[in-house]
């Protein structure tokens, strides 16, 4: 994920190009139903829901959007693929079929989709404040606000920022876009999106460059810089370990009044800190399949890997994870045919050999009952008569 992040942060793409590919790119999003959903859903949003004039239209409008459209492109990826690491060795793995429920048809509110929420709007940020401080937009920068003020003993601001700022603004514009409902659950998903926006302020670090004579380093000059968005992952995977559940007042809710209603969510998130992750239902059986939530359960889940085996830590969270559900870890041994030993022939031709390799694979499978064999003599404490003849 990380590497999939930095190499597309560091392409020194112009926006014109985006702009002329934009549709293309949007077209090839199909793998990732959450990040459809924001591109298009922002961009519907704004064809048919302001009324701009021509130019204006044109020059802040769907062609504005398009241009930081590869951005949330892979902003999503990376918060969709932080999920996926997050939670690989939990019952609930961050599945597709979860990216999909929480945009739309079933609105679920759970634990998880929280979680799914504060990721997906804080990667979409991240990529966008990058490449904002990188140049690659034509319109925004590093932040320089502070630059020459005096940030503490023997340092001041300088080089360049991460223009949060602007990371923030644009995520909210294409991801808070999406809800646009005014019911509890409409709520909860926009707080949680504010969360991630949050957590990205929250992991900051201040790097510094030291400055005197052979190297006395007498003064610094220092700027905030965005962390590594595994760090910004962890910091989300507490707060969605720690997560609260809102209780509604349901006679208010349920008095059909747009005010009782509004009023009703006022009070019970005022006492909710914006850092925090909020859900409103309980999460389901995840051990368990259901076709109907597009739960996959646990049996037959493979127990993920690298290319060696298993690590010691790996094989105990292999082992809880089977366990928790009731099942037993499987161990299998699987022949993968590949080619090997390639060689090129002048000319022009490759032939390879073809090479049988032996893996083991871990798998959660159902307990083999043991089955007790029958005794047709009573238990007693006294011995079975013997017949003499």
């Amino acid at each position: 994920m990380e590497y999939l992040c930095r190499k597309y942060l560091r392409l020194g793409y112009s926006t014109e190009a985006v702009v002329l590919d934009a549709e293309d790119s949007l077209a090839a999003m199909g793998p990732c139903k959450l990040l459809t959903s924001l591109v298009l859903s922002m961009c519907c949003h704004v064809l048919y829901a302001t009324a701009w004039s021509v130019n204006n239209f044109l020059m802040t409008g769907p062609k504005a959007y398009l241009t930081y459209a590869s951005s949330v492109q892979v902003g999503a990826q990376c918060g969709i693929q932080e999920c996926k690491h997050q939670f690989a060795w939990d019952r609930w793995n961050c599945p597709e079929s979860a990216l999909q429920l929480s945009t739309h048809g079933l609105r679920s509110a759970t634990r998880e989709t929280s979680f799914v929420h504060a990721i997906s709007a804080a990667g979409v940020m991240y990529t966008l404040t990058k490449n904002c401080s990188m140049g690659d937009f034509d319109n925004c920068g590093c932040d320089d606000s502070n630059i020459g003020q005096i940030g503490g003993r023997g340092w001041i601001w300088g080089g360049c920022s991460d223009n949060v700022k602007f990371g923030e603004k644009m995520s909210k514009q294409f991801v808070d876009a999406l809800e646009n409902g005014h019911d509890s659950r409409a709520a909860v998903n926009l707080h949680n999106n504010e969360a991630g926006r949050l957590a990205i302020k929250a992991t900051m670090k201040r790097a510094c460059k030291c400055h005197g004579v052979s190297g006395s380093c007498s003064v610094q000059t220092c700027w905030m810089q965005l962390s590594d968005f595994r760090d910004i992952g962890n910091y989300l995977k507490v707060k969605h370990d720690q997560a609260q559940k809102l209780e509604m007042d349901k006679r208010r809710m349920r008095s059909g009044n747009s005010a009782d209603n509004r009023g009703a969510i006022a009070d019970v998130f005022s006492s909710i800190a914006r850092t925090e992750l909020i859900y409103l239902e309980e999460s389901p059986d995840y051990c368990t399949k259901n076709k109907s939530l597009g739960l996959q359960g646990t049996e037959g889940r493979e127990c993920l890997q690298g290319e060696n085996n298993l690590s010691q830590w790996e094989k105990k969270s292999c082992r809880r994870l089977c366990h928790e559900c009731g099942l037993r870890v499987e161990e299998r041994r699987i022949e993968i045919v590949s080619s090997c030993n390639c060689k090129f022939h002048w000319c022009c031709t490759v032939k390879c050999e073809r090479c049988t390799q032996v893996v083991t694979k871990y798998y959660c499978g159902r307990r083999e009952r043991v089955r007790r064999p029958q005794n047709s003599t009573r238990k007693s404490g006294r011995r079975p008569r013997v017949q003499r003849s």
